[in-house]
């Protein structure tokens, strides 16, 4: 009974629909992914499409541009309000309706512009006004602003807390290991020591740089009728300045005014933001592969959790999955990044609908992206160094002070340092005794002798273990 109850209960956690779902973001990463939803999802566009034609509404109305018969609408702060609430009380069981008049119309944006005529109906006094909904709008007016909204919020609420995440985590590591020394290894091959913390702190420095750009990008949009010339607002009220009442409008919505377009804003600004996000990916692709690399030549340890199974057939495994699952998953992510760059700027003549299809997966885009910075802060949480591997690694390899004995022959004028280190060196094994041996017949004053017979590889690091708690 007690087996069948847990049964009952694990099988709960999981709905049908992660399990049949086609795409993994819908299903295995669900719960990782969920949020997502209130930004991407169709829901979510016609939520972000009401707000864009409400808005506009309300602008027009604070210009004295609505009229009802021959006077100005003058509307009350209670009669805005329930303008308000048409987006605020907007729903998942109210977009039932806007897909109940699109199955009519076969036009997404137009049967949001419905949608809200049938809400304005329900109020006396704003009925007047619904023809002015979605005035001199081409549907691209409402999407371009719609999306960037949509973008800018996913951005600032998800993408940047997930990347702050990683950031966090890498300065943590730089920190904690500042001073641990270990070898580089330049075209894989050993060479001068750095620590365990300054490596960390590379990738963390640059994971922030970008980040800063990618916080700072403003998402551009647009609102100038059918072709981009404000053809009918011209027409019907020639008397206003409409590009500054467009740029006025938009920047009240904190985004970034575009003067010049067709029918459509260009993406320029959607395609920077993916070029951003494509270079923070790489850049953690290549930190997940360090460690995976790391972690097969020993120098990290992974904590293993009892329950898991590391291989099917091998019990001993203990695999670097989650290094793997980022790099998999960052992968994705910037495949659809890169096609985003290479096809949101290209649109025939003044507009063609091959961008609408893909503008609709910037979510597969960000849930890919988000999937694998958990991974990888997973993978991150599970290591630790494996001092005795990384300091017998050192021991090992005294050959990598060829270079700082080299230099100090240099300042002294002894001929031919390099050649004399590489003839020793290069290929080699070389000891601590057979180097000593080496600098105890080099003519240099003996207090500098002494210095460089006293060297060991792991003391030379330079600054490294000071860079590591700067980040």
């Amino acid at each position: 009974m007690l087996i069948f109850r847990r049964l009952c209960k694990f099988s709960s956690q999981f709905k049908e629909s992660t399990l049949t779902a086609i795409s993994p973001l819908d299903g295995r990463y669900a719960s990782q992914t969920a949020v997502i939803k209130d930004y991407f999802s169709e829901y979510a566009l016609m939520k972000y499409r009401i707000k864009v034609e409400i808005e506009w509404l309300k602008f027009l109305h604070s210009k004295n541009m609505i009229k009802q018969g021959n006077s100005v609408l003058n509307l009350t702060a209670l009669d805005l309000t329930y303008l308000d609430l048409i987006y605020d009380k907007f729903d998942v069981t109210k977009s039932f309706r806007v897909k109940q008049i699109e199955s009519t119309t076969n036009h997404d944006v137009k049967s949001i512009e419905y949608y809200i005529k049938e809400e304005l109906d329900k109020n006396p006094i704003l009925h007047s006004m619904k023809e002015y909904v979605h005035f001199c709008c081409t549907s691209e007016d409402i999407n371009n602003i719609a999306y960037s909204l949509m973008m800018t919020d996913a951005k600032n609420n998800l993408l940047m807390k997930s990347l702050e995440g990683v950031i966090n985590k890498l300065v943590q590591l730089s920190h904690d290991h500042y001073n641990v020394p270990m070898l580089s290894r330049t075209h894989g091959q050993v060479a001068s020591p750095t620590t365990v913390g300054k490596e960390f702190a590379n990738f963390a420095h640059r994971i922030r740089n970008h980040s800063e750009l990618l916080r700072n990008l403003k998402f551009e949009a647009k609102l100038n009728g059918a072709v981009g010339n404000y053809n009918a607002h011209l027409l019907a009220y020639p008397n206003y300045d409409w590009p500054i009442l467009s740029k006025q409008f938009i920047e009240e919505l904190k985004l970034k005014h575009n003067p010049f377009t067709t029918q459509i804003e260009p993406h320029d600004s959607v395609a920077l933001y993916y070029s951003y996000l494509n270079l923070i990916n790489n850049i953690l692709i290549g930190l997940s592969r360090d460690v995976w690399s790391y972690i097969s030549i020993n120098y990290f340890e992974q904590k293993s959790i009892k329950s898991e199974v590391g291989s099917s057939t091998m019990p001993h495994k203990v695999n670097p999955i989650d290094f793997e699952n980022c790099e998999g998953n960052l992968g994705l992510s910037n495949s659809l990044a890169q096609h985003f760059m290479n096809k949101l700027v290209i649109s025939r003549y003044q507009r063609d609908l091959s961008d609408s299809t893909v503008m609709r997966n910037h979510g597969v885009c960000l849930g890919y992206a988000v999937v694998g910075y958990r991974s990888l802060i997973k993978g991150l949480d599970k290591i630790s160094p494996n001092y005795d591997t990384i300091l017998n690694d050192l021991e090992n390899h005294w050959e990598v002070l060829a270079e700082p004995i080299q230099q100090i022959m240099r300042q002294y004028g002894v001929p031919n340092p390099y050649e004399q280190l590489k003839e020793l060196t290069r290929g080699q094994k070389i000891t601590k005794d057979s180097l000593r041996e080496f600098i105890s017949k080099l003519a240099l004053p003996e207090d500098v002798k002494k210095k460089l017979m006293t060297l060991e590889p792991k003391d030379y690091i330079g600054n490294a273990d000071k860079m590591a708690r700067l980040i």
